[in-house]
């Protein structure tokens, strides 16, 4: 004898439940299966994941943990990898320039005495109080001479920014730009580390400089960053971040004086 089979009398005829079951089954595995398949995946392929293309062509935010301002890296002549941002219309490196060579490969003289510094008119470069550990973590110290030489201390691609080009990084950012510019948290910055967010995603290090007479000073407090602009024979324009100030100021200097650098994409 054939198994009882339940359903019930429809208009069209009689309906099997076990059939109406399995196609429920079926429907529900499509409509689940269509919801996947629909579901839109971010630059990182997450599912509805928050990771997206910037400016800049970077897959950023989301899983990726890269800044949205991250625009890629760029490599100097010795090999060092910088990460880069974005800034408005500019991009430029996160991190201090620590090269040790010119792009022709010619190295950048270092290892001068406070009397011999003092008396350099070449391009030259110091670790503040000769520590490596410095060097690896706030760059080096050029010189005004390093940055005017013509076999180029920046990347290939990558220039020394000029006075104007500090400027209008400044300017893009507003009020409280040197805040904006610097790196949160009292590790590296002397507390209080006024007004520091980090906005730009810059990550500006106080690195202190080499003095015209040669010693070393103000790492922790004081971060310098040479422009490209001379304002005379003697000087040139630089940019000076503060531990207890949210500003930027733009102030002339030596062109002896070691500072830290940063550079911009061409």
């Amino acid at each position: 004898q054939a198994p009882h089979s339940w359903g019930f009398l429809f208009v069209g005829g009689w309906v099997d439940l076990g059939m109406i079951r399995y196609i429920t089954l079926l429907l529900f595995i499509g409509l689940a299966y269509w919801s996947c398949e629909d579901e839109p995946e971010d630059c990182a392929g997450v599912a509805s994941g928050t990771a997206f293309i910037n400016n800049c062509g970077e897959c950023v935010g989301g899983i990726t943990g890269l800044d949205e301002a991250y625009c890629g890296t760029v490599t100097d002549i010795d090999g060092n990898v910088y990460n880069t941002v974005i800034i408005g219309d500019q991009v430029w490196m996160a991190e201090n320039l620590k090269v040790t060579h010119y792009r022709n490969g010619d190295e950048i003289p270092t290892g001068y005495s406070n009397n011999d510094w003092t008396s350099l008119s070449i391009g030259a470069y110091a670790v503040y109080s000769d520590n490596p550990a410095n060097e690896v973590t706030y760059g080096n110290l050029y010189n005004w001479y390093a940055l005017d030489d013509s076999r180029n201390i920046a990347p290939e691609g990558w220039h020394i920014p000029t006075d104007d080009e500090w400027q209008v990084v400044v300017d893009y950012l507003g009020g409280d730009s040197g805040g904006k510019l610097k790196k949160t948290g009292t590790t590296h910055w002397s507390s209080p580390n006024t007004g520091a967010t980090n906005e730009s995603g810059f990550t500006a290090l106080p690195g202190g400089y080499r003095v015209y007479g040669g010693s070393f000073n103000y790492m922790g407090s004081f971060g310098y960053f040479w422009s490209s602009t001379e304002t005379n024979t003697f000087s040139g324009w630089y940019r000076k971040l503060y531990y207890n100030s949210s500003e930027v100021h733009r102030v002339r200097n030596n062109k002896h004086y070691g500072f830290s650098v940063r550079c911009v994409r061409n």
